[in-house]
């Protein structure tokens, strides 16, 4: 599977509370053109269960992959988990989904998980909506 084209990512993005209303309470993810053939996503997604999902990511069309993302999950003020892809290959435990990872509680900033279906070939978001509703009980 491959990032879709612009115009289908931005229908993705724009379309999640119409899409998920039972769980999305508001989200306020926008595309910004940086090229004819790149992009940025900024904003957050906020779920009915309280978590709120902070995305950043460069998206390049012609090569249809995300080039680069950071994604953090709160609850409240306090940072519950944050997914990237710097490697570290030094961590054989992470090998299965490198450079995909996230960190979570306790001792979040070193403690790093894999992260399956976490990936620079197609979208993240649905993996990243279904983790925070089931981490927030849904």
């Amino acid at each position: 599977m491959s990032l879709p084209s612009c115009t289908d990512y931005e229908a993705l993005i724009y379309s999640l509370p119409h899409s998920n209303p039972e769980q999305i309470q508001a989200s306020t993810l926008r595309l910004y053109s940086t090229s004819a053939q790149t992009a940025r996503v900024v904003g957050e997604i906020r779920f009915r269960n309280g978590l709120v999902l902070q995305i950043r990511e460069f998206l390049d069309f012609k090569a249809r992959q995300i080039r680069d993302y950071s994604y953090t999950i709160y609850h409240g003020e306090q940072k519950i988990r944050w997914y990237d892809p710097q490697p570290h290959p030094h961590d054989p435990a992470l090998a299965a989904t490198f450079p995909h990872h996230y960190h979570e509680e306790p001792g979040i900033k070193l403690n790093r998980r894999p992260a399956p279906g976490i990936t620079f070939d197609s979208p993240n978001l649905p993996r990243l909506i279904e983790d925070c509703l089931r981490l927030g009980g849904e």
